[in-house]
């Protein structure tokens, strides 16, 4: 990848950097743009790989800092590709340093306690990385297209109705503020796949034998529901983003660029933290030397 390219590449992925979302829409972004970064499938594999490289590095550093830990979010219509992303991305990181987490419907349990407990139990220790695929941000997607699941939910009466949805973006706002005055970094990526793309994917679930586990019955139900989806999305990233917990609105309709942004945006949020393996004292350095000697 050229010195231009790359730049071209940082500007592109600054655009789809949220954290000021007071006019935020969806519809001023692309699915299928590609930044004029200049890279074609092969130059963006191989700046992946660098990238990948970089995540590798800081990750060590994350562990022996033991101070910061970073949280990255995915969040997507079906068939965008999160699951090859997290592959792709956290491919080179040692698997005692992430702890990744797929979050499905609710269970009886996590029904019984608040919306953001089965997170929070799950949240990664200060030197490591956590990988959520979905988030606290179904609860305020799901059941409010489909008000049914809502309704069905265990909750007073009185705590439900139409001013909900706002109070619980109220509450992950402040619950993400929280996190980052504990020292996690938190990434939240949306991949914003177009229709026509997502339909050709869903197809390809259904006649490519090694894919029909992929495909839900259920994802047809979303995609007809697609416009109230993205406009849930719409509400969510305006109410959430903010600089110490920035939105990626990341264009899905090629993968391989999609992986390449999101590789670059862990990248170089961890490189912002200037990480340090940590130092050892006078003392100890000395305690190393005689236990140097003792072994030679």
């Amino acid at each position: 990848m050229t010195a231009l390219n790359a730049e071209r590449l940082h500007r592109f992925l600054a655009t789809c950097r949220i954290t000021d979302s007071t006019s935020f829409s969806l519809e001023e972004h692309r699915t299928d743009d590609d930044g004029d970064t200049g890279l074609d499938k092969d130059e963006g594999k191989q700046a992946l790989e660098r990238a990948v490289a970089r995540i590798s590095d800081q990750q060590e550093r994350l562990y022996a800092d033991a101070r910061w830990s970073v949280l990255c979010i995915f969040q997507a219509l079906d068939a965008a590709g999160k699951d090859g992303a997290i592959k792709h991305v956290f491919s080179g990181v040692n698997p005692q340093g992430v702890d990744v987490e797929s979050f499905g419907a609710p269970s009886t349990l996590e029904r019984a306690h608040d919306f953001l407990w089965r997170h929070q139990v799950v949240m990664p220790r200060r030197g490591r990385i956590g990988v959520h695929n979905r988030s606290w941000y179904e609860e305020v997607l799901v059941p409010r297209v489909q008000p049914s699941i809502l309704q069905a939910a265990p909750l007073p009466a009185a705590v439900v109705g139409p001013q909900i949805w706002d109070e619980r973006l109220e509450d992950i706002a402040a619950y993400e503020r929280y996190l980052a005055r504990q020292g996690v970094r938190i990434l939240k990526f949306f991949l914003h796949v177009g229709e026509e793309e997502q339909r050709k994917r869903l197809l390809a679930r259904i006649d490519e034998g090694a894919k029909n586990w992929k495909f839900e019955e259920g994802d047809l139900v979303v995609r007809a529901r697609r416009p109230e989806y993205l406009s849930a999305y719409d509400a969510a990233i305006r109410a959430t983003a903010a600089p110490h917990a920035p939105w990626y609105v990341i264009p899905a309709d090629r993968k391989w660029l999609a992986r390449l942004l999101v590789a670059e945006a862990v990248a170089g949020a961890m490189e912002s933290l200037d990480l340090q393996f940590p130092t050892v004292s006078a003392a100890a350095r000395a305690a190393l030397l005689r236990a140097r000697d003792a072994l030679t």
